[in-house]
């Protein structure tokens, strides 16, 4: 795990000197349910994981970022007012998003080095991308005193995803990384953008798994998905209207206009609708302490995703089958995009153990692959 010091001594060798030296951070994050509902404005329940992305700054006297991402010893520089997006150097462009969020937003920022250090797994579906927006503009929020909230941070963060990155995401990875709680689920409205902080079931753990396989949902295959919703809701408009997104329909009135929509655009509007009442009835099982309906949503979750929005593969199908024969984990899932990546697992805690070491030599055995394990 990386601490202070360390960052502060990897700054002070890269760029030589010692003083006016900031250090930012902000955490990864799991979705324990809602997936792929937040770009269709409905709901979603993340929470915050300990594993961060690190930013350290220094204000320079002209308007050049120096970037040095510590983890690849990789450095990348460009103007203020001159970024443009790098094949080569993928981790600068988070950064450069922000900066050109903040320059959009009217903010007077200079020049800056920049120093990168990660824990959050990266290509896991963990968010490692927006932890290093948020931490990012937490840096240069600090460096040049821009009073800038946590909710606006997270705004920032977006912009650079959307606008510069190039990926339609929502705002939940955002939020939970600016605003999340440890120990508390964040219920994000992604119409309204309000949130509530739910307490997680006492009792119980939330496991992530790490199927090994990098996930592969690059920016193409996600805005397809995000294209393929909004053609669903363009075909519900015709009949029904008042329809703004898949967040006003429900599963009667998606049924009812089946037949004017291709199969598979139905189907994907299926998970959504699907997904955002179970996001809603998993709030209510923890406000209640029902556990076995939190992962009874969870399982549903999974199906849907893996039949219906069609972003699972058969290693995170393998994970979540090891998962189901323990009979003491009450639920899991795939979280995050798909197509590689991580579970989310529930179960209660004094099974912790029992379950790392099963999941562990199952998955080997099926697979040849050795997981990584990571409890929230």
């Amino acid at each position: 795990m990386v601490n202070l010091e360390e960052i502060f001594q990897k700054f002070k060798a890269v760029f030589r000197y010692n003083e006016g030296i900031i250090v930012a951070s902000a955490p990864g994050r799991v979705n324990i349910i809602g997936e792929h509902t937040d770009y269709n404005e409905g709901f979603v329940l993340p929470t915050p994981i300990r594993y961060y992305i690190w930013v350290a700054g220094g204000i320079r006297s002209d308007n050049i970022f120096h970037l040095y991402a510590a983890d690849y010893d990789e450095s990348h520089e460009f103007m203020l007012d001159r970024a443009v997006y790098s094949k080569e150097h993928r981790w600068a462009n988070y950064v450069m998003g922000v900066v050109q969020a903040l320059l959009v937003k009217g903010h007077k920022i200079g020049g800056a080095d920049i120093l990168i250090m990660g824990e959050v797994p990266q290509d896991a579906g963990l968010s490692s991308s927006s932890a290093l927006e948020v931490a990012a503009g937490r840096a240069l929020n600090e460096l040049f005193k821009l009073k800038i909230s946590p909710i606006d941070l997270a705004y920032l963060g977006k912009a650079a995803e959307n606008d510069f990155v190039g990926v339609k995401s929502g705002i939940m990875d955002q939020f939970v990384s600016s605003l999340g709680e440890y120990g508390k689920a964040l219920l994000i409205d992604c119409r309204e953008n309000k949130y509530k902080y739910i307490d997680l079931p006492d009792g119980y753990s939330f496991i992530v798994v790490h199927s090994g396989v990098k996930r592969k949902l690059d920016a193409s295959l996600y805005n397809e998905r995000v294209r393929q919703c909004e053609e669903g809701v363009a075909a519900i408009r015709q009949t029904k209207k008042g329809i703004r997104s898949l967040r006003d329909v429900t599963l009667d009135t998606l049924q009812q206009c089946k037949d004017e929509m291709p199969d598979i655009i139905y189907r994907r509007c299926r998970h959504v609708v699907s997904e955002n009442a179970r996001v809603l009835a998993t709030v209510k099982a923890m406000r209640t302490s029902h556990p076995i309906d939190i992962g009874r949503s969870m399982y549903s979750s999974h199906e849907s995703l893996k039949k219906d929005y069609e972003v699972s593969c058969m290693e995170l199908d393998t994970l979540v089958n090891i998962a189901k024969k323990t009979e003491y984990v009450l639920g899991a899932r795939l979280t995050g995009a798909g197509f590689g990546g991580c579970t989310i697992n529930l179960l209660p805690t004094n099974k912790v153990d029992e379950f790392n070491k099963t999941i562990y030599s199952e998955y080997k055995k099926q697979t040849g692959i050795e997981p990584s394990i990571y409890l929230v």
